[in-house]
């Protein structure tokens, strides 16, 4: 998760891709996917579906013993698939140079 916002931080700082600066939009657009895939972990440890190796976590839960690199992924991954989309929606938008 780390390697996606070292990636995509000069899409914001460099192209401006303007999603940091918006935080209101960002988190409109980021809650949603947070709130639906947290009720998804949690009924899929809760049902035991699935569960996280001690191994690759930290070991620090959230309630309903969600890891809280789940619940990081679920914004860090969202965000820098943002900055990805606006970055594309800029360069597409400039003017081309012939």
């Amino acid at each position: 998760m780390a390697g996606c916002i070292v990636v995509t931080l000069p899409l914001e700082l460099v192209i401006g891709a303007r999603v940091y600066r918006r935080p209101r939009r960002l988190a409109f657009a980021v809650l949603p996917v947070l709130v639906v895939f947290a009720i998804w972990d949690v009924v899929g440890i809760t049902r035991r579906h699935w569960t996280y190796s001690d191994r690759f976590t930290t070991g620090w839960l959230l309630p309903f013993d969600v890891p809280v690199e789940e619940v990081a992924f679920f914004v860090v991954i969202p965000v820098c698939a943002l900055l990805t989309y606006e970055t594309v929606g800029r360069m597409l938008a400039r003017p081309r140079r012939r």
